[in-house]
């Protein structure tokens, strides 16, 4: 009774805003909204994972030195996260930032409740407890869900959900890195399809108001990098450095894809979750620095505190320079495999972290390797740095991400070049081999893809079902011809699909084809619907990709085909007008120009 009540509050203050506000403002003011609450969750998630670390390393004691419990923990946060999911959320919370662009593409932008907040808990119990992942895709994922949800108790449509959506996401970025100018960026590069200047206003207004929540609750940035300038003869190692960054983001993008095939093959979820836990806690005690989302990692390679890596592990007995850039080297090697196996496996997480990990290993290692070969002796923090920024621009596509993030979380603003430089060449490298990045991937083998394939895109965005005739006259194939006729006489339908005794489709009859039979009485007494029934060109079948549909159109130069039930049963017709006035309301459909105009 409280919740209708609310609910009903909760309209009338909604209509009263839309009468006294313009439609821009209206939608400024929910931005506002959206950053708030997604600025307050990015806050939590951080309280939570750090409350959850602080109980382990409590209860544990020294766990880093303690191999069984290292090789535990993280089973147990897996399981725990698998436990909570079923148990609370029906197993059906969706993971991924490519969950968000099949929301947007799919599903038009519409995102669970459960999705508001489910995330929170079973990543703080997964990266918490040792899970090799990062918290980046939960809280983007969580910052989408509050825009959607919000946009849809605001009753608001398509295009204004989506920019809400995207705003949320875009807080999400933002409050958990400190980094507001890269939340938006990240927004428009990754999540939007078309970008116009109006729509950065909502997403700067979001971004800004969680950053501001996040700034008061956790000063000061993620890293602070102790800068001292790039030199003007370090630029070609800094395209080289891109070059491997890109070569470094193919093997992270396709590693990961064919891991997730993999373990998509197991259907018993907590089996899976104690099997790909146990092969991420062995890793872990083998390299242990590969617990957690790794930001410990990143700062000791920006401070020069690298040794310190090898000192819990299984090789720091054996101290030398080239044994610790072989231990970095598996590092940067086997930390995609472990995020993998941890989200994988029903763990929480993203593969944002485990990026900027890579990356900054990367960048150390090429820096190391300059200044052993006396060619040159360079700052190593600033390639830990740009290193960072080349991976990331590689995995996810997103260049412009990878410059401002890195720049705001280090304060890195003076390399502003390398930084432009190294994501450059990695983005081009990557994409040399990769035509999508590791969240689209799926997405356009589904043909589900915007920036792939606009029309493929478009067409894909159309459910079969919504364009399907259904209200069809059938006829039994056993149907005497002379009835037949009647029929045609007595509708207005110039088809009629024919069913055989099986209830299945059989053929179709045209009126055009019985004319030489309407005053043939004797040849129509001897026949039935079998006899003059004709298979159609080309059949669809219910669930078909509207891209798959139209080639079939175009194939066989008619303007209507049946549809059929996976088990031959007739459902119904397909139009090309039908298809063609669609296409031309999801054209409109997905154009985010005129939201804040």
């Amino acid at each position: 009774m409280k919740s209708i009540k609310l609910q009903a509050y909760l309209r009338t203050i909604n209509a009263f805003l839309l009468r006294k506000l313009s439609s821009r403002n209206y939608i400024i003011l929910a931005c506002i909204l959206i950053g708030i609450v997604a600025g307050l969750a990015a806050v939590l998630m951080k309280v939570m994972v750090h409350w959850v670390e602080e109980q382990v390393q409590t209860g544990l004691g020294s766990h880093h030195s303690n191999y069984i419990w290292l090789f535990l923990t993280p089973i147990i946060g897996i399981v725990l996260s698998v436990m909570y999911e079923q148990r609370f959320l029906g197993g059906k919370l969706i993971k991924g930032v490519t969950k968000i662009l099949y929301a947007i593409t799919r599903r038009k932008g519409e995102l669970d409740r459960r999705d508001t907040y489910g995330h929170l808990i079973t990543s703080a119990l997964t990266v918490g407890m040792g899970g090799s992942a990062g918290l980046e895709a939960p809280i983007v994922l969580t910052g989408a869900a509050i825009g959607s949800n919000i946009s849809s108790q605001l009753q608001l449509g398509y295009k204004e959900r989506t920019l809400l959506l995207a705003c949320g996401a875009s807080a999400g970025i933002s409050a958990i890195f400190n980094a507001p100018i890269a939340g938006v960026i990240f927004a428009a590069e990754v999540l939007l399809a078309e970008i116009s200047i109006p729509v950065f206003v909502p997403l700067l207004i979001s971004a800004a108001t969680a950053s501001v929540l996040s700034q008061f609750f956790f000063h000061g940035r993620l890293f602070v990098l102790m800068e001292e300038g790039w030199r003007l003869k370090s630029i070609p190692l800094y395209f080289v450095l891109g070059i491997v960054c890109g070569l470094v983001s193919v093997y992270i993008t396709r590693m990961t894809y064919a891991l997730e095939k993999i373990m998509g093959r197991f259907r018993l979820r907590m089996r899976k979750a104690v099997l790909g836990g146990a092969l991420l806690g062995l890793l872990i005690v083998i390299f242990p620095p590969l617990y957690g989302e790794g930001y410990t990692v990143i700062e000791k390679l920006i401070n020069g505190n690298e040794a310190l890596l090898l000192q819990r592990s299984l090789f720091g007995a054996i101290q030398s320079e080239w044994m610790l850039l072989l231990f970095l080297t598996g590092l940067a090697i086997l930390k995609v495999i472990a995020t993998s196996l941890t989200v994988g496996s029903g763990g929480n997480g993203g593969i944002f972290a485990g990026s900027l990990f890579t990356g900054a290993l990367t960048g150390f290692i090429f820096a190391r390797l300059v200044t052993l070969s006396g060619m040159l002796k360079v700052v190593e923090s600033n390639f830990v740095a740009v290193g960072m920024a080349g991976v990331i621009a590689g995995v996810v596509h997103a260049p412009l991400t990878a410059i401002f993030l890195i720049a705001e979380i280090t304060g890195g603003y003076s390399l502003f070049v390398p930084l432009m430089i190294v994501a450059a060449m990695s983005y081009f490298i990557t994409r040399r081999f990769d035509s999508t990045s590791v969240y689209t991937r799926p997405l356009q083998e589904e043909g589900t893809y915007f920036q792939a394939d606009r029309d493929t895109f478009l067409l894909n965005s159309i459910d079969l079902q919504e364009i399907l005739e259904q209200n069809v006259e059938t006829v039994p194939a056993s149907l005497g011809l002379r009835e037949v006729i009647n029929r045609f006489l007595r509708s207005k339908q110039n088809i009629f699909p024919v069913i055989d005794e099986q209830q299945k489709f059989a053929g179709i009859v045209l009126l055009e084809d019985l004319k030489d039979l309407l005053f043939d009485a004797e040849r129509a007494d001897n026949l039935t619907a079998r006899d003059v029934a004709i298979r159609p060109p080309q059949t669809l079948v219910l669930g078909e990709k509207m891209a798959d549909v139209m080639h079939k159109f175009d194939e066989t130069w008619v303007w209507k085909l049946p549809v059929l039930s996976e088990k031959g049963a007739f459902i119904g017709f397909v139009s090309k007008k039908k298809i063609f006035t669609k296409y031309r309301e999801m054209l409109k459909l997905y154009s985010h120009s005129d939201v804040v105009s």
